[in-house]
């Protein structure tokens, strides 16, 4: 017997409908397994990866209490701020000086953040244990420039604890470009970003395959001393410098997986058509990725217009135009705007990894926490329509988008038509429907 099950909620200007309907399978049932693993293994390793459709990024390093601000005026007003001493061209140690001094995490910042994606209704957060300008968040044995040697805190520790006492899969963002660091290569690429872009270097010849083994030390760190890491999100490579060749690619992931053999990894150790890559170009991304070179596709600010049908795939987002904090950025997306992507991504398919940057003491702006309780309210009424979901069946829907699980199909209405009718291209007829927020 079929039936049609209608549900209807309002928040912000979006409505939710749900429907049953005859449907089967889902997006990462054709995705093959690499490295010798099983395709059954693999589809276990990721089945809470793609159940969560929903994470919380955070971007948080030295840069957070610069916030957006060198000699005493603004950087820029729009674009990424973790990028500062790239956009200011600042050496190393004149950076460091700047920005060390207002780097001042408060006793209970991680705390905080755990409970905010919580309240959003995340299921996992990424953060940044190093970023490109080479500060590294938890207490290294591989380096002085490190949480523990400047501030005599673990601060990846705090955050790892937190977000784990709030129920939270636990990811790694890692940046394999290093700007701190006397033996990385800047000169090896032409593409990839660097402070001294164009000088010759500081400390003369460069011997970059030391500044590898200390990635591959640092990296052995955070995935021997934390317990399980859930996601490894490394970031990232050139068209010019990629893989084994600018980062043992192959032996850092090996080592990981020795360490964490259910850990997920994006695949920005490598920049190649094979690993996910259509280009350099806007568009960037070809749904096409050989596992060996990673889990997932990371598409970066921008959500693919028909989505990535075969791979695995999570389009990361800020709510403004930077990654990490800045006092000048005002450009904030409206929740309305933040929910319809939530909605958008997992109707094709995807998830959705949301960017809050912190200040330097760790709280979040105002803005990005009012935005994710206003997501968390939506979610509480809705978020069976997200969770392990997974792609509509239909190309488009004139009207909104639709998500499906098996059978069930829930219709998120964007915009109700002129004569209110809601038309849904199915090839059978639905026997019930319902309104999600109101069952009755």
């Amino acid at each position: 017997m079929k039936h049609i099950i209608l549900c209807l909620t309002v928040l912000v200007l979006i409505l939710i409908a749900f429907s049953q309907a005859q449907a089967a399978g889902g997006p990462g049932s054709t995705v093959q397994a690499g490295g010798g693993e099983s395709p059954a293994r693999r589809e276990a390793r990721m089945a809470w990866w793609r159940e969560a459709r929903f994470g919380m990024f955070v971007h948080w390093g030295l840069y957070s209490g610069l916030a957006g601000t060198w000699d005493g005026k603004p950087v820029a007003t729009k674009g990424g701020m973790e990028w500062i001493q790239q956009r200011v061209k600042a050496d190393t140690d004149t950076y460091a000086q700047r920005a060390l001094p207002l780097f001042k995490p408060t006793a209970d910042f991680a705390r905080q953040w755990a409970r905010l994606a919580k309240t959003a209704g995340c299921r996992y957060l990424v953060f940044t244990t190093k970023h490109h300008d080479g500060f590294a968040l938890h207490d290294s044995q591989t380096s002085d420039y490190d949480a523990g040697s400047k501030l005599g805190r673990d601060l990846v520790r705090e955050i790892v604890d937190a977000a784990r006492a709030e129920g939270l899969r636990v990811g790694f963002y890692h940046s394999v470009i290093d700007w701190h660091h006397d033996q990385y290569g800047y000169e090896k690429s032409k593409q990839l970003p660097h402070p001294l872009r164009g000088r010759p270097y500081p400390n003369g010849t460069r011997d970059h395959a030391r500044y590898v083994d200390y990635l591959h030390a640092q990296a052995n760190e955070l995935v021997s001393n934390y317990g399980t890491i859930d996601i490894l999100w490394w970031d990232y490579s050139s068209q010019d410098f990629q893989g084994d060749e600018a980062w043992r690619a192959t032996a850092l992931m090996q080592l990981v997986r020795s360490k964490q053999p259910a850990v997920i990894m994006n695949n920005r150790l490598y920049r190649s058509l094979e690993a996910g890559w259509k280009s350099m170009g806007t568009e960037g991304y070809t749904p096409q990725l050989d596992p060996k070179y990673g889990d997932f596709i990371t598409p970066e600010q921008h959500i693919p217009a028909t989505g990535m049908p075969g791979v695995d795939w999570e389009t990361c987002m800020t709510m403004n135009t930077t990654w990490g904090y800045s006092d000048h950025d005002h450009a904030w997306k409206s929740d309305e705007t933040l929910i319809r992507n939530l909605i958008d991504i997992a109707s094709k398919g995807g998830n959705y990894l949301l960017n809050i940057g912190p200040k330097g003491d760790g709280s979040v702006p105002p803005e990005s926490v009012k935005s994710m309780q206003a997501i968390g309210a939506w979610m509480k009424v809705n978020g069976e329509a997200i969770y392990g979901t997974t792609a509509s069946p239909f190309a488009s829907l004139d009207w909104g988008r639709c998500t499906r699980k098996g059978t069930t199909l829930y219709l998120h209405v964007f915009n109700w038509p002129g004569d209110r009718t809601l038309l849904v291209p199915l090839q059978n007829q639905a026997s019930s429907a319902r309104l999600l927020a109101d069952p009755s």
